[in-house]
């Protein structure tokens, strides 16, 4: 019963849901998903290590960098049961069309086609900058603008 409450307690969360679903896509570098759920790092590595230790996540250091990944099966993420893996693909199935999940999954491409800067004090682990959509009537933002603009 401790396995299902930790799950659901790790589900029960919105930013980990959101999380879950865009590590889902693709493996993240944890300045990626700060970058999407607009939380401080410290915030976002809490909800990751809550993530991991229900076992929907794996992690892995490269350097300086941590990234995360869905996990794909028991063996990977310390023999978690199955449990995991329905919950998860229910909470998919649920949230597809949700409008928050559809705007992550837009956000998070343009954080990944953004090239990263080189690492300023006031910048993210691999060098994002934040990016906002350009706003109806203004002029379209540029990242590497953005860049500059951060700078200062």
């Amino acid at each position: 019963m401790d396995t299902f409450v930790e799950l659901f307690k790790a589900l029960g969360d919105e930013n980990r849901l959101r999380a879950l679903l865009a590590v889902a896509q693709r493996e993240l570098c944890v300045c990626e998903i700060t970058e999407l759920l607009e939380l401080a790092p410290s915030t976002v590595s809490k909800h990751m290590s809550i993530l991991r230790g229900a076992g929907l996540v794996r992690s892995r250091k490269q350097g300086r960098w941590i990234y995360y990944r869905i996990c794909c099966g028991e063996s990977e993420c310390g023999g978690q049961s199955s449990l995991a893996a329905d919950a998860v693909t229910w909470a998919f199935r649920k949230l597809q069309g949700d409008p928050r999940a559809v705007e992550d999954r837009r956000r998070l491409e343009r954080i990944l086609c953004c090239s990263p800067a080189p690492l300023a004090p006031d910048e993210r682990c691999c060098g994002l900058t934040t990016i906002e959509a350009p706003q109806g009537g203004d002029k379209e933002s540029d990242p590497a603008s953005k860049g500059e603009e951060n700078a200062s």
